[in-house]
């Protein structure tokens, strides 16, 4: 006896490739990773403060030594690549295997917002933290209540 899957109907079902296939709305880029190799790209999320922008980035499994974090004007590109090697040798065989990734995300930050002196990235526990603090002139005022005379 064996088990199977069944839609309910008594028509076979469409194989699994042709379903991811035509059940992907190929033209919603919003929520592609853009990896064709089914790989994936690490999260990230953006807040804005009143005095700083903070990027988290989720990357479980690297060290911090893996990641390039590189500001070109007001484009901030986050980059890593990973290379690892395992052989194992017994008698009579040897098997190598070895697997690279990588992946880059560039952010375009606010002009002349940003404060590039002090912008401040550390990794622990699998999340990239960067903290972008924002420049004095650049940061929103309490609104003031003024006077009429």
């Amino acid at each position: 006896m064996s088990l199977i899957k069944r839609n309910g109907s008594n028509f076979p079902t469409v194989p699994t490739f042709l379903d991811d296939l035509f059940a992907s709305n190929l033209f919603d880029w919003g929520t592609s990773d853009f990896s064709s190799t089914q790989t994936t790209i690490p999260s990230v999320n953006i807040r804005e403060t009143h005095d700083n922008f903070e990027v988290e980035m989720a990357a479980p499994g690297m060290d911090k030594s893996d990641f390039k974090v590189e500001l070109d004007g007001n484009t901030l590109t986050i980059s890593s690549t990973k290379q690892h090697e395992h052989e194992d040798k017994h008698e009579g065989y040897s098997r190598k295997e070895f697997s690279y990734q990588s992946f880059q995300r560039s952010f375009t930050l606010p002009k002349d917002v940003v404060d590039e002196d002090k912008i401040g990235a550390q990794y622990e526990n699998g999340l990239l933290r960067l903290t972008i603090p924002k420049k004095e002139e650049a940061k929103k005022k309490a609104p003031r209540l003024i006077e009429i005379s």
